[in-house]
């Protein structure tokens, strides 16, 4: 069919890794200053080829439709016991430390599912999802974990993380989207990272990220973020620390 979804990896299809950078402009402009993932989006198609996928249809070979990005890593060694308070950016660390060393990874990370502002809504999430997870098993893995940023969150920014993850439906499901579409992919909510990702900036960076006066010392509401901002007028900078929620998908 022409207009068909066509998902692949880059290490299957490296001539469409420019493809991969069509979306970076779907994120809000602080979220895409978070200094680990410029680190890791650096370098994951050269790194992790096979973790970075990209969607788009058959009729337009060109354009992209959606990405998906996951990292590996060794897990279970001692500090390695738990799933990282510090989530996204963990993951990418441990990830990092892992090329460097040479140890070979025994557990996928899900970073990122992007899909194109004129495509939301039309229940490619669950499809970028399912792609992640089949990736996964390509791979050898057969477990998928998940720092999920929760997409609702963004309207309870004062409502803590572990109450938000937990909420439920009549129907048991979680009351947060894309939480929901994780569940129902086969989906464990197993707990809450704490600071899934940090991005600290002046108050100048903040003002150009946001449009908002960053002037007064205490918490500023930011829209898309999950969480309050914390600002301090006297020493000139700003920290917002997202919490995420971390969910394992087991393969087989």
């Amino acid at each position: 069919m022409a207009n068909e979804l066509i998902v692949v990896p880059i290490d299957e299809r490296p001539d469409l890794t420019e493809l991969l950078w069509q979306l970076d402009d779907e994120w809000p402009a602080f979220m895409r200053a978070d200094p680990v993932a410029n680190f890791y989006f650096t370098h994951a198609p050269r790194d992790h080829p096979g973790h970075a996928l990209v969607a788009y249809e058959a009729s337009a070979p060109d354009v992209a439709v959606a990405r998906a990005f996951s990292v590996p890593f060794a897990f279970g060694s001692p500090g390695r016991e738990e799933l990282p308070a510090d989530g996204w950016d963990g993951v990418i660390r441990w990830g990092a430390l892992d090329l460097a060393a040479g140890r070979a990874p025994n557990l996928v990370s899900a970073l990122e599912i992007t899909i194109r502002r004129d495509r939301r809504g039309h229940g490619l999430a669950p499809v970028l999802l399912d792609a992640l997870r089949n990736n996964a098993g390509r791979l050898g893995f057969d477990e998928l974990v998940a720092p999920v940023r929760p997409t609702g969150k963004a309207g309870e920014p004062h409502t803590p993380m572990s109450t938000y993850a937990f909420r439920a439906r009549d129907d048991g499901l979680p009351a947060d989207p894309w939480l929901r579409v994780h569940v129902r992919a086969g989906g464990e909510i197993v707990g809450v990272c704490g600071r899934a990702m940090v991005i600290p900036g002046t108050l100048a960076e903040w003002r150009e990220w946001t449009g908002l006066p960053f002037d007064r010392t205490g918490d500023v509401l930011v829209p898309g973020a999950l969480v309050p901002v914390h600002c301090s007028v006297e020493h000139d900078h700003a920290v917002y620390v997202e919490p995420g929620v971390w969910v394992r998908h087991r393969l087989t």
